[in-house]
């Protein structure tokens, strides 16, 4: 199996949009184990709940894992998601935060996280959030398009 470190190195290089979906679900796969069987089960059971709609109890869930193992990225990211999708933007974008302090490469987070910024109307964050992104994959599908689009209505130059 590879190490999040490979993975990332082989995202950073792919080009085709099948190779770049595997090597982010391979991620993801490493990221949704707390190896710990009580801990996983509650990532499961938010998880659940996010897909029912239930953001009150996903949080409650995430906010265990969070307690439970405050080092744990996902459970940060979990929760920021279930913030996200209930309109409570402060306090996703506080959980994008803690996410990224943990696992700075975190592409769901920084994903999230210009969304959250173009929503609230902020392309130079958003622009910000994105040269990040492209850090870690510059063929991710569309980013390229969404770098240039923004620095057209930003008036900038690329890097």
């Amino acid at each position: 199996m590879d190490s999040l470190d490979d993975l990332f190195a082989r995202l950073r290089e792919a080009k085709a949009p099948a190779e770049i979906e595997a090597l982010q679900d391979g991620i993801w796969q490493l990221w949704l184990t707390t190896v710990h069987p009580l801990l996983d089960k509650r990532l499961e059971n938010g998880i659940r709940a996010l897909a029912a709609d239930d953001y009150t109890l996903a949080i409650h869930e995430f906010t265990f894992l969070t307690e439970a193992m405050p080092e744990y990225a996902e459970g940060w990211n979990k929760r920021a998601t279930a913030h996200f999708l209930r309109g409570e933007y402060k306090a996703s974008l506080r959980d994008v935060q803690e996410t990224l302090r943990r696992e700075p490469r975190h592409f769901g987070a920084l994903s999230g996280w210009a969304t959250m910024l173009r929503t609230l109307g902020d392309d130079r964050g958003t622009l910000q959030v994105l040269r990040r992104l492209e850090q870690l994959c510059p063929a991710w599908p569309g980013l390229q398009q969404q770098l240039r689009n923004l620095r057209d209505r930003l008036d900038e130059r690329p890097d």
